[in-house]
């Protein structure tokens, strides 16, 4: 049996304030946060060298656990590292459609978003009202990256504004990467 694996917080632009569930997640089971040099001003190369540096510093296998631009990354640095092999899963939570005219001039260095499968277990949840993309775009990422999608229906960005508390439920998808593999 290997070792419980590492949950890593991937947190997208601006981070996720305190009372958003990520935050939440690392308080109360010890989830730890990549932490970015600048969360306002985002280099995908930055944050893809900050995202392997961690999984590097891992003692095993990693669960990543991304929401809006941590999943871009999470798809840019699964495409370029050989550690992706030691991600037993990856919840990808409300992935901004970076393609749109209204995305944020600060998140363009994260264009395009690669369109291959990712090389581990992943699900897609998204909202039909999330200012960042809209529903079908979310299920075709989904399609395209080979994650599982996960319609929440009218949650907005699916963050702390979203009402989801501990968000008991996703933290039950992250529960089944956790468990040791024979």
């Amino acid at each position: 049996m290997s070792a419980t694996p590492t949950v890593l917080i991937l947190p997208g632009w601006q981070n996720s304030g305190p009372a958003h569930w990520q935050s939440r997640w690392e308080r109360a089971y010890g989830d730890r946060r990549v932490e970015q040099r600048d969360w306002f001003a985002p280099k995908r190369a930055d944050w893809v060298a900050a995202l392997e540096a961690e999984v590097s510093a891992a003692p095993g296998d990693v669960v990543l656990v991304a929401h809006s631009l941590g999943c871009v990354l999470t798809a840019h640095w699964a495409a370029t590292s050989p550690r992706a092999v030691r991600v037993r899963g990856a919840l990808l939570v409300a992935p901004p459609q970076l393609d749109r005219a209204d995305m944020p001039p600060e998140l363009a260095d994260f264009r395009p978003i690669p369109q291959q499968r990712l090389p581990f277990p992943a699900v897609l949840v998204f909202s039909t009202d999330d200012p960042f993309s809209n529903a079908a775009w979310s299920h075709g990422q989904a399609e395209a990256w080979g994650a599982e999608p996960v319609d929440m229906g009218a949650r907005g960005h699916i963050n702390a504004e979203s009402g989801l508390g501990d968000w008991p439920e996703a933290r039950a998808i992250v529960a089944k990467w956790m468990k040791d593999l024979i």
